[in-house]
């Protein structure tokens, strides 16, 4: 029997087509019968279409190819590659347009430029009196008023002594000192008065007694905490006159009061003398309200600069207050840090080119030798300044101020140290505000020859001129600026009456090119606005008693109250 091949698109042409008679051969094979269009008998003899272009038979060809190997797909990326370099290669690179990097805004210094460009405009708008009008919140609601209980019952026996080594600066060695009262109170302890510890950047020798009054001190806290001048005697010949032979607690920063209890408390019994060195942020922010307590006393009224301190600063707020007569002897307290460390550690950079970079490196390595030449470090000084962390520059301070509202004939007093390039970069805030002064302007050569080599006892100057302003500036953070607001808080109702402003937004208005006088200024009153919301803040978890004395130092008083203290001031 013969075998015959089976057509899958069946015969074509007339007849039955019996099954003894063979196939035609296939039909050739289309490449979708969907697309080809069969003439129908109800087509009425419709005219065929026209035969396909070459482009158009081509183009066919290609998509029939790539629907039957559609793996084909994988090579489109490299064959718009190829297609794109050869027509890259048939265009003329003067043609291309060519790619422009700016800066992010804010990431520039460009305030001289801003200053030049506003000057005029600042000139002529010189008539408001923002020393009137800067507090408008400051007794909203009532005051608050400091209510620190003092205890009146005897001290139980003392369980030791305990020795600290307060290190820093003025206000973080005021830290160490206020939390020993705490830690020496709550372990029912005798506090030796703390030692300074003399650190390599401040380079002062000075002690306890030549920054605070020593008496004053113990008798405020006679009746909560026993304080002594110096290790009796017979303590210190168990331990043949050496402190080193005296045990040391290293404690962890920021260590609960509990830590105290369970593991100093202990040791302090059996050995009935202890030493904590380094003692700087040793204790938590958070406390119970017994030791809060002690916290208050010991750096709100116990606390209490020494006799020479004290009175040349006194002199030095009178003679501001004098200067001042035409305000009431209301004046402004800057506290700008712009010292050649201050901006070496920021790591920003201003206009002073390629001298200024050779300066801040070396001063960097000085400082602080290798941390900003590890492998790896990347530092950005326009992303910090977008940050807000740059230091304002006495420029800086002064347009921000003016825009604020305060006129040329505003008394500033600067508290600083020795600012960098100062020849050059306090001329346009000396154009500012012509009335300004420092403690070497105020004071004589011989009355500040006493402090002249201590920089604490400086410091503690600038911190008593500060802290009697109407209005203080704080420009970069710091132990400075976080003591003088909440002490500040403590003397005037609860209000810090201080212009803190947001730095990240002052870099922003300082770059923006097009901004005008008018523009600038409605910013700048809405920042001081702010702060003034701002004076008045309670206490949160992690927030430092020391700036935030509202509720644990302080009682809120009734609005009938806070008229009768308004008026008897």
């Amino acid at each position: 029997m013969q075998l015959q091949a089976y057509n899958r698109l069946g015969s074509s042409g007339s007849g039955g087509g019996g099954g003894g008679s063979p196939s035609p051969p296939a039909s050739p094979r289309r490449s979708s019968p969907r697309l080809v269009r069969r003439p129908s008998k109800s087509s009425g003899g419709r005219p065929p279409p026209p035969p396909r272009s070459l482009m158009q038979r081509a183009a066919w060809m290609l998509l029939s190819l790539l629907l039957r190997r559609q793996g084909i797909f994988l090579f489109a990326p490299l064959i718009y590659v190829s297609g794109m370099l050869l027509y890259m290669g048939t265009v003329s690179l003067d043609s291309v347009p060519s790619i422009i990097s700016r800066p992010a805004p804010g990431s520039v210094y460009r305030s001289p430029e801003l200053y030049q460009r506003l000057r005029p405009s600042m000139d002529a708008d010189n008539s408001s009196d923002g020393l009137a009008t800067v507090w408008k919140h400051a007794y909203k609601g009532g005051v608050w008023r400091p209510c620190i209980n003092q205890s009146t019952n005897g001290l139980p026996e003392s369980n030791g002594y305990i020795f600290v080594e307060a290190n820093g600066g003025l206000n973080q060695q005021r830290t160490s000192i206020c939390n020993a009262v705490a830690v020496a109170g709550y372990l029912n302890a005798t506090l030796v008065i703390p030692n300074f510890h003399y650190h390599s950047i401040w380079r002062d020798p000075s002690k306890f007694s030549d920054i605070y009054d020593e008496d004053h001190f113990i008798s405020t806290l006679i009746n909560d905490v026993r304080v002594v001048s110096k290790v009796p005697e017979f303590i210190m010949e168990r331990y043949d006159y050496n402190m080193s032979n005296v045990h040391n607690f290293r404690i962890k920063a920021w260590s609960s009061i509990h830590h105290y209890k369970d593991v100093v408390l202990p040791k302090l019994i059996e050995e009935r003398f202890i030493r904590i060195s380094p003692f700087a942020n040793r204790l938590s922010l958070n406390a119970p309200p017994v030791v809060q307590r002690l916290r208050c006393l010991a750096n709100f009224e116990a606390l209490r600069f020494s006799k020479s301190i004290s009175t040349l600063a006194e002199t030095l707020v009178s003679r501001m207050k004098e200067r001042s007569a035409d305000s009431d002897g209301r004046y402004i307290a800057v506290h700008l840090r712009f010292e050649e460390d201050m901006v070496a550690f920021s790591c920003c950079v201003f206009d002073g080119g390629e001298q200024e970079k050779i300066a801040m490196d070396a001063a960097r390595e000085r400082g602080w030798r290798g941390k900003f030449t590890k492998r790896g470090r990347v530092i950005r000084p326009g992303v910090i300044r977008i940050s807000g962390k740059c230091p304002l520059t006495p420029l800086e301070v002064g347009l921000m101020l003016r825009g604020m509202g305060f006129s040329n004939n505003t008394l500033l007093y600067l508290a600083s140290g020795k600012i960098y390039n100062a020849e050059k970069v306090m001329g346009p805030l000396l154009e500012m505000f012509p009335l300004l002064q420092t403690k070497e302007m105020l004071a004589s050569a011989e009355e500040l020859a006493p402090f002249k080599n201590y920089s604490s006892r400086m410091a503690a100057i600038d911190y008593s001129v500060c802290l009697h302003s109407e209005v203080f500036v704080t420009t970069q953070g710091g132990n400075f600026p976080h003591f003088l607001i909440g002490h500040r808080r403590y003397l005037y109702g609860g209000h810090s009456k201080t212009i803190k402003p947001d730095k990240k937004k002052l870099a922003l208005l300082f770059d923006n090119r097009n901004i005008g006088w008018k523009a600038l200024k409605h910013q700048l009153l809405n920042i001081r606005a702010h702060s003034d919301s701002k004076g008045i803040e309670i206490k949160r978890a992690n927030d430092s008693i020391y700036t935030y004395p509202c509720p644990d130092c302080m009682c809120r008083s009734n609005k009938l109250e806070s008229t009768k203290s308004l008026s008897a001031q």
